[in-house]
């Protein structure tokens, strides 16, 4: 697997918004000389969970899906990470969740030895990696307010409205100005019963969900999987009907 050098650094989508965003030339040419990319096809697994990886991660495209399997062999989709997401838990002797592509993946992965040796003398990554881990405890706080209080129709809305809002941030919709509009297509991750699995529904609910939806003009559909909202504001205004 080829390195990546300083040069593809520049040429990164993500790395202003990524692990390497708040890192200084020299900083980010030291952690390029350690990394390295690597693809998954959707389905493929990344990590194991209660394994010992040998490898840290940010997401450079693609969505990875986060399962925990009970010790019946039943499985909860615990959460979703996009492009620009760092992936794993340095200093932890194993990894807490299974790691599986959603879609197709693409990953700039650091050596877990290497990684944390840097991590011991170079703050500023310590201290970005801190901030990763406090917006997701902040983001798993709203979720669970999600999944708890929220209507079906409300918990539809919010789900789609993360993903067109990480999917405009990642620079992978297909985004034009309508006015005071914004209109967004993408790809849904997750087949509708993974999506009544991570949202606590039965996959009829989320089907009826999504009808309702494109009945009232929020979303469009195109296909299956593929997703069009015509203006995120009226979306956003469903997340808390």
């Amino acid at each position: 697997m080829p390195l990546i050098h300083a040069h593809s650094c520049d040429n990164c989508a993500v790395r202003n918004r990524a692990l390497c965003g708040s890192l200084s030339v020299e900083q980010l040419t030291r952690l390029a000389q350690i990394s390295h990319k690597r693809k998954f096809t959707p389905g493929q697994t990344i990590m194991l969970d209660d394994s010992d990886p040998d490898y840290f991660a940010n997401i450079l495209a693609g969505v990875v899906k986060l399962t925990k399997v009970l010790a019946d062999g039943r499985q909860q989709i615990v959460g979703l990470q996009f492009a620009s997401d760092f992936l794993g838990r340095p200093f932890r002797s194993r990894a807490p969740y299974f790691a599986e592509a959603a879609t197709e993946v693409e990953l700039c992965c650091f050596p877990r030895k290497e990684f944390e040796a840097i991590l011991r003398v170079t703050p500023d990554i310590e201290h970005r990696l801190f901030e990763n881990t406090l917006n997701e405890l902040d983001a798993a706080r709203e979720w669970m307010l999600i999944l708890g209080q929220k209507s079906a129709q409300e918990k539809v809305a919010s789900f789609l409205h993360l993903l067109a809002r990480r999917a405009e941030q990642a620079g992978c919709t297909h985004l034009r100005e309508f006015g005071d509009h914004r209109r967004v297509t993408f790809t849904l991750p997750l087949t509708r019963s993974e999506i009544g699995d991570f949202l606590g529904l039965t996959i009829e609910t989320v089907s009826r969900q999504m009808t309702k939806l494109k009945g009232l003009g929020v979303i469009e559909l195109d296909g299956l999987r593929s997703i069009i909202v015509p203006d995120m504001e009226r979306l956003g205004a469903l997340t808390e009907s």
